[in-house]
């Protein structure tokens, strides 16, 4: 099947796009951060054997001095316990405040591990209950919002 007569379409002349000049970037440029390292001779440099120093020259320590430490404060009920096979002397409290100690540690963490427990069964217990009621309410809300509409 041919066409006898053609369709002639509009024709639609554009102008000529407006010459722009090319856009101008810059490489971007960073000043790096420098510093000068300042350099610190070691307290016992000497010049090299042959050359004499200029200047005063204080000589370091040859030995070192050991200061003797003072006993810490221990109170007059305390025990002092000797470490075995050294010299060391550990002054321990006594036997009053060992226990309370000891048995507040026990209480606190008797508690928590029973608080931890209970929470859990807590959760497994109410979770289906919450899901049912939250389930209700999402379809109640549905359907007020169908009739709504």
């Amino acid at each position: 099947m041919e066409w006898e007569d053609v369709p002639s379409f509009p024709d639609l002349v554009l102008p000529e796009a407006p010459l722009l000049p090319d856009a101008v970037l810059e490489v971007p440029r960073a000043s790096l951060p420098s510093y000068k390292p300042l350099v610190a001779p070691p307290s016992t440099l000497r010049p090299p054997i042959g050359i004499e120093p200029i200047g005063v020259q204080d000589k370091p320590p040859t030995t070192k001095t050991k200061i003797p430490l003072s006993t810490p404060y221990v109170p007059p009920e305390a025990q002092i316990i000797e470490v075995p096979f050294t010299d060391i002397e550990i002054p321990m409290p006594t036997t009053t405040i060992m226990t309370t100690a000891a048995t507040t540690a026990f209480i606190s963490v008797a508690a928590t591990l029973l608080g931890q427990s209970l929470f859990k069964y807590l959760v497994t217990l109410f979770k289906p209950i919450i899901k049912q009621i939250w389930s209700k309410l999402t379809k109640k809300k549905t359907v007020e919002n169908q009739k709504t509409s």
